[in-house]
């Protein structure tokens, strides 16, 4: 195994326990268990799984069903109802080629998304969102009609909506106000400026940050992240993905949130307890368990 790809060490624990807000087990090396372990041996004791397909989704259901301290979020990503509808043809998805559906084959996925959103274990619907990075104009319409289903879903069942938003701001927040946004919503992976950060905070809406608030490159992130009210603030790894400075590149996994919380303390001019001690109350606020 090259350094690149070898797992970063285990950071020093956190003094007071908190959750990772945004994993994907489903895409990670090792097993749950391992995954779980490791997280809590540096104080990230809970974990909220999210799905990005219907497979993904069941999987996530299935897996907080048997770990108390797992919690999932079930949904289509923005860039799969496109897939949905138009089709794959290069199996970017990890499914393989695939024809597309059209309208009804959304409606099938997003069907099995809202028996899955009513199971108590599944504590949200997302991630969705809009997602302008990597799909082009032809599956804007399949993405936003997506997202207004999942905003209904999360209402109907009141659970939390975790929103995916790359490139992609002004129409979120549209349709988010269009439709009216469920009581709690949260921004996954911020990706947005203070100004956004402001407006999220009037809406009562999370931002959770990521590993990436530790790039050099990051400024608008981490002024984000110092104007957000503390009490709307949470972290999460989005693990295997954006793994914190000065692993970025490796593997991320949950028992890394250890050193974004620190890089954000840094940020926010507050001690990592405190930090930590307000992720965990936001968390549980935002998720409901």
């Amino acid at each position: 195994m090259s350094a690149k790809d070898a797992p970063p060490p285990l950071p020093e624990p956190l003094l007071v326990e908190v959750a990772d807000s945004h994993t994907h087990m489903d895409l990670q090396s090792g097993t749950v268990e391992e995954a779980l372990v490791k997280a809590a041996a540096v104080g990230v004791t809970t974990v909220v799984q999210v799905g990005c397909d219907v497979k993904g989704s069941r999987w996530a259901a299935e897996t907080a069903a048997a770990h108390a301290n797992v919690h999932a979020v079930v949904a289509l990503h923005p860039n799969e109802a496109p897939r949905i509808v138009l089709g794959d043809p290069d199996g970017w998805s990890r499914q393989g080629a695939r024809q597309g559906g059209g309208d009804a084959a959304l409606d099938d996925a997003l069907t099995e998304i809202d028996r899955l959103a009513a199971l108590p274990h599944v504590r949200g619907v997302g991630e969705t969102g809009l997602d302008f990075f990597r799909t082009g104009p032809e599956g804007i319409a399949a993405q936003e009609r997506s997202l207004r289903a999942h905003i209904e879903i999360a209402k109907r069942h009141g659970k939390a909506l975790v929103i995916h938003d790359r490139e992609a701001h002004a129409d979120v927040l549209r349709v988010l106000d269009e439709e009216g946004a469920p009581e709690r919503t949260v921004f996954h992976c911020y990706s947005g400026d203070a100004a956004m950060a402001e407006i999220c905070a009037a809406k009562g809406y999370y931002m959770s940050f990521a590993g990436n608030v530790t790039f050099k490159n990051a400024q608008p992130l981490r002024d984000a992240l110092a104007v957000a009210p503390l009490e709307l603030v949470l972290v999460e790894t989005d693990a295997p993905y954006l793994t914190p400075a000065p692993f970025r590149g490796r593997p991320n996994a949950p028992y890394l949130i250890p050193v974004t919380v620190r890089a954000m303390a840094e940020v926010r001019g507050i001690g990592e307890d405190e930090l930590a001690g307000a992720i965990a109350v936001n968390t549980a606020r935002a998720f409901d368990y």
